[in-house]
C-alpha cells in the first residue's frame, strides 16, 4: 500500500511540473518576458541605471547592504551610514570611480552623470547629510 502511494505521489510531482514548464513557456513565447526597448538588467560593461538610488540598490548594495551598514563574511564591506569619510567630496568620489583594495573601479563602467550621482546618493542618505553637490565636471577632473 505505502508503495502505491509512493508511486502516485511521484506521478502527480511529474505532470504538476511539466504542467508549470508548459506554463512558463508559454507565458515566455507570448511575450511576457522583459521588452526589447527596457532591458531588464545592465547590458554588457556599462549600466543603464540613472538616479543615485537606482545605482546604488543595483551596484552598491550588493556588498554595502541594502541598509548600507556594511558587511563582514568572505570579505570586509565598510558601513557607509553617518560616514565622516564621505563628508570631503573628492574623497568617495575618488574611490567609486578608481576603486580601493577590494573595491572595483567604476569609472570605466558609469558616466560622469551616474558617478555624481551615486555619490550625491551616498552623502545624502544613510545619515549623511553632506548637501554640497558632486557634478559631472567634479568627476571629469578625478577621471584625469
Amino acid at each position: 500500500m505505502i508503495q502505491g502511494n509512493t508511486s502516485r505521489r511521484t506521478a502527480f510531482a511529474i505532470a504538476i511540473s511539466e504542467a508549470l514548464s508548459l506554463l512558463s513557456f508559454t507565458a515566455y513565447a507570448q511575450g511576457t518576458g522583459p521588452s526589447a526597448t527596457e532591458p531588464a538588467l545592465s547590458q554588457g560593461f556599462r549600466f543603464f541605471e540613472m538616479s543615485g538610488k537606482e545605482l546604488f540598490a543595483n551596484v552598491c548594495q550588493g556588498c554595502h547592504m541594502s541598509d548600507a551598514k556594511g558587511a563582514i563574511g568572505a570579505g570586509t564591506y565598510p558601513s557607509l551610514v553617518a560616514d565622516r569619510k564621505l563628508e570631503a567630496s573628492g574623497y568617495p568620489l575618488h574611490i567609486v570611480v578608481n576603486g580601493q583594495r577590494g573595491m572595483p573601479p567604476f569609472g570605466a563602467m558609469m558616466s560622469d552623470d551616474q558617478l555624481a550621482a551615486v555619490v550625491n546618493y551616498l552623502r545624502t542618505h544613510f545619515g549623511n547629510n553632506y548637501r554640497d553637490a558632486v557634478t559631472s565636471e567634479d568627476v571629469k577632473a578625478v577621471r584625469r
